[in-house]
């Protein structure tokens, strides 16, 4: 194979370059950035490509003055032609597939596969030039994002992560991702899927040690769903775990009847001991007055993040607790508001000593970069997932690999497990 190398102000004006001299048979290997564009100095890129020997014959270019200044319309149409020449190649050998396997019986299942592997290179080549305008399109970087990564850095953006944080994995991403999973979008998405994981810290379930209780407050914004969520736990805690635990509720929540109401009925269902608390101190007696359950929940009066009143109310509770009893503070937030709106919350019931975040409403949303971008700046780990209304179906134990899933590939209720 013979490998040559075009260079040009843009990816997409070398690989013309490349195509005028070579033709349409060269295989993309590698696209670099020789130089940035800055004050009074053009960007310059070079691609390699190869070709088989045989079909290498060189042709004379035109230089054409008009070339250099070709406007970017008509370069984007001819990347387009060139997409629809890749694709047209694609379906000729698809074509071809499936006559192979209506006639196994004279073809080999290995010439077969070899059809097939050409197809997904192929199909890889039609997202490479359909992604070679990229640089255009891309906000200014300190870090150039090869047209590999486009469409895993368009994703990403798109589902909502703040783009410092995204940037900063892109930067790590191509100081340590191997050469070689660099070659199609595919292995990109892989490696950026395993990055992700590692970057999302989650909380294990654990169950109360010997003699010992566990207590849970849940605080957040109103109407994110802590009242129906303290029911969800309170019945997995009773019923779905190895062994059925002794449950019971603390309110503080007396501000609006309906919850308590609400939680009333789900306790009397669940025959679980309930207490309800007016003034701060209370709180320790309806700890106290609860002693015999293995799991204490406590739900909180929904309030703005704003509201410091009522923020500086539950935390007068906390600091009114003088019983031996330590309190795991969950801040739960819906998956479908804003980063810096959850950033706003998180900041401002920070004060209660948050332990762990709960997400509610994934069933609600398409983009989760919002989630991915407060635990990565935050770093408080994610305990669980709330992702749906069913009363105790609908919560799940947080796992790293259901958030990137979705982050990646939208909610699918299907693939939760």
């Amino acid at each position: 194979m013979k490998i040559l190398t075009f260079s040009g102000a843009t990816p997409a004006e070398a690989l013309r370059r490349a195509q005028e001299d070579v033709g349409e048979e060269a295989m993309l290997i590698e696209t670099r950035e020789l130089q940035k564009k800055s004050l009074g100095k053009s960007a310059l890129y070079e691609i390699v490509v190869g070709i088989e020997e045989h079909l290498y014959k060189p042709k004379k270019r035109q230089h054409k003055k008009a070339e250099a200044g070709k406007p970017l319309k008509q370069q984007s149409s001819e990347v387009l032609f060139n997409i629809s020449e890749a694709a047209k190649q694609i379906s000729q050998i698809a074509e071809v597939t499936e006559a192979s396997e209506v006639t196994q019986q004279h073809e080999s299942s290995h010439d077969i596969k070899l059809v097939k592997d050409e197809i997904a290179k192929l199909t890889d080549k039609v997202k490479l030039i359909q992604h070679m305008f990229w640089e255009e399109k891309s906000p200014h970087l300190e870090v150039a994002i090869p047209s590999e990564f486009a469409e895993i850095y368009k994703l990403s953006l798109q589902s909502g992560m703040k783009q410092d944080h995204l940037d900063e994995i892109m930067r790590l991403s191509l100081e340590h991702m191997p050469s070689k999973m660099r070659e199609n979008s595919h292995s990109v998405k892989r490696y950026f899927q395993t990055l992700l994981r590692k970057m999302v810290p989650v909380r294990m379930e654990s169950v109360p040690a010997n003699r010992t209780k566990k207590v849970i407050m849940l605080v957040g914004p109103t109407g994110v769903g802590k009242t129906t969520s303290i029911a969800k736990l309170a019945a997995r805690y009773s019923y779905l775990m190895e062994k059925n635990y002794k449950v019971g509720l603390v309110v503080l929540d007396t501000y609006r009847i309906g919850a308590v109401e609400q939680l009333m009925q789900y306790a009397r269902m669940m025959k679980l001991g309930i207490e309800t608390v007016v003034d701060p101190p209370e709180f320790a007696n309806a700890l106290e007055s609860l002693h015999y359950c293995d799991y204490i929940l406590i739900d909180t009066m929904g309030s703005s993040p704003y509201d410091k009143h009522k923020i500086e109310k539950i935390y007068e509770c906390l600091k009114a607790n003088d019983t031996e009893f330590n309190i795991d503070v969950i801040l739960v937030m819906p998956s479908s508001i804003k980063y810096e709106d959850m950033q706003a919350t998180y900041d401002n019931f920070a004060t209660l000593g948050i332990d762990t975040l709960m997400f509610t409403k994934l069933d609600e949303t398409r983009g989760f970069g919002n989630i991915f971008s407060l635990v990565y700046e935050t770093k408080k780990p994610i305990s669980y997932f709330s992702i749906g209304q069913e009363v105790p179906e609908d919560l799940v134990i947080a796992k790293s690999e259901m958030l990137v899933e979705c982050l990646l590939n939208g909610f699918d209720r299907s693939r939760i497990s």
